[in-house]
């Protein structure tokens, strides 16, 4: 790596932290939402140049949302060993209990700006929400193939499935996300509600 892109590599782990941040309260500021957050303030907290910044994102909405995957992803990890099932469980009840604390509230916030904005929704679905579906399509597809799902089913149909109810939770405050509540969600969605 040369020094130039060591320097940036640097520079762009500084925006990432500052933008968490400044919307957590961390490092001593007073948390702000997401709407009230700018560009300037994130460089001003990072110690880099608005043109910096401009040069990875786009916009206000990528950087959050980068800077969100960077401290979320590996907290809520979608493993590829073991019974693909059993994984997929896991995957969901980390992300419910990550959503439970102020990471929930900051997508509950990226959610709410994605209906108004455009430019925010493509970033979501494009840097976020792509990745994290495929991962837990593959996972689905494979439980299929081990004889935990129903075969025949469109596995994003089944991924949709699966995520609805955590988000429902997160967006209208209906009920928990701990672990016990998002186990008893997804046997009523892996169950079906038809009588066997």
């Amino acid at each position: 790596m040369s020094g130039m892109a060591v320097r940036s590599e640097a520079s762009r782990k500084a925006v990432l932290q500052a933008t968490m941040e400044l919307l957590d309260g961390r490092g001593g500021t007073p948390a702000v939402t997401l709407q009230k957050l700018s560009i300037e303030s994130i460089a001003r907290q990072a110690g880099v140049s608005k043109m910096t910044i401009y040069r990875w994102w786009p916009n206000k909405a990528a950087i959050v949302i980068d800077s969100f995957i960077d401290n979320h992803v590996v907290q809520t990890p979608v493993r590829q060993d073991g019974p693909a099932l059993a994984a997929l469980r896991e995957h969901l009840a980390s992300l419910a209990r990550v959503y439970s604390g102020p990471e929930g509230r900051l997508i509950a916030q990226l959610i709410a700006e994605c209906q108004y904005d455009a430019a925010t929704l493509a970033e979501f679905k494009e840097r976020f929400w792509k990745g994290r579906v495929a991962a837990a399509q593959s996972l689905i597809e494979r439980a299929v193939l081990e004889g935990d799902l129903t075969p025949g089913l469109d596995p994003d149909l089944i991924a949709e499935t699966l995520y609805a109810p955590i988000y429902f939770r997160l967006l209208f405050q209906t009920g928990e996300l701990d672990r016990a509540s998002t186990e008893a969600l997804l046997d009523a969605v892996l169950t079906g509600f038809a009588p066997h």
